[in-house]
Parts: structure tokens; C-alpha cells; sequence
């Protein structure tokens, strides 16, 4: 490793430790492959970006459930948990796209501004309305829809794969032929 690329390393490193990032995500309850896919990662990035995850009950729902209100109630849970001063991501399927170098390109900016980061993950109807107002950014993975337990694997993945290039480990190799 060159000189400059352990000077990097020490600097992520440093801004790291300040900064905390949470993923609120709306679910039931997850198949056991879901916790072990996001802990496989949230494991790989404990010393450089720890990643904790806090699941919220659904609203009501069945027959003659009021939707709206459910969603409301979701939101207003999922607000009270988000840190002071921190900065909301909503994931969500209108928001901006970004590859996986802009996503480290992003993150080191995150990291440069050593606040909090809170990823927010909607439940089957998606984020309510008051969430998606109190986020600083929203990002997608794309036009097609996932399913809420495999976009905090997909999440946490693509923080991995973020730092790995900021720190230019191996990890992500396309354009590397």
C-alpha cells in the first residue's frame, strides 16, 4: 500500500468513529437469512461504520383498517427515533439513483460532515409522507421494487462496497480489467 493510501485509510478511519448509521426500517417479522445477510456486512464495516438496525411494528392492518392512518402512525414512530441533527436518507423509489462509486462519493461526504446518518425503510406502502418530508435526501435502487427485508442487505452491501472503494480494497473490482 502506497503512503498516500494509508493516510486515507487513517483518515476515513478517524472520521468514521463520530459518525453512527442507523437503519429504521418498517417490518414484520424476518426470515432468519435476512439478519444474517445484513449481519455479514454490518460485521465487515463494525471498526470503520458501524451499522445498527432497528425494526418498527406495522401499522394495523386487515380488514377495515384505516391505511393512511396506519402509515401515519409508522412514520410518527419512526421519527421519534431519528437522532437530533442527524441526516435522513429515505429510501425510496422516486429518489435519485446513484452508482456505486457516486454512493462512495456520497458517503465521504457523510462521513466529512461527522453527523449522524439515518437510513429510513418504508413498510408496504412505502414511507409516509411526513418522512419522506423530514429527509435531506432520498435515494433508490432502482425502478423495480424489492422487498423491504432485502433492501437493508442491498443497504448495507452498498456501504460496504462504498468504503471498499474509498479505501481501495479489492472488494469492488469492475472497471478493474
Amino acid at each position: 500500500m502506497s503512503a498516500c493510501g494509508a493516510v486515507l485509510r487513517e483518515q476515513l478511519a478517524h472520521n468514521c468513529q463520530s459518525v453512527r448509521v442507523s437503519i429504521l426500517s418498517v417490518c414484520e417479522k424476518l426470515p432468519a437469512w435476512v439478519d444474517a445477510g445484513f449481519q455479514d456486512y454490518a460485521q465487515r464495516l463494525k471498526h470503520t461504520l458501524p451499522i445498527s438496525v432497528t425494526d418498527l411494528p406495522l401499522g394495523k392492518r386487515g380488514k377495515n383498517a384505516d391505511l393512511k392512518r396506519a402509515l401515519h402512525d409508522e412514520g410518527a414512530r419512526m421519527l421519534a427515533l431519528i437522532p437530533k441533527g442527524a441526516w435522513v436518507v429515505a429510501l425510496d423509489g422516486g429518489g435519485q439513483q446513484l452508482s456505486s462509486e457516486a454512493l462512495a462519493t456520497q458517503l465521504e461526504r457523510w462521513r466529512a460532515s461527522t453527523r449522524d446518518l439515518v437510513f429510513l425503510i418504508g413498510g408496504p406502502e412505502g414511507l409516509a409522507t411526513e418522512c419522506l418530508a423530514a429527509a435531506q435526501q432520498k435515494l433508490s435502487f432502482g425502478a423495480m421494487t424489492l422487498p423491504h427485508a432485502l433492501v437493508r442487505i442491498v443497504l448495507a452491501e452498498q456501504l460496504f462496497r462504498a468504503h471498499s472503494i474509498l479505501t481501495n480494497h479489492p472488494y469492488h473490482r469492475a472497471g478493474k480489467i
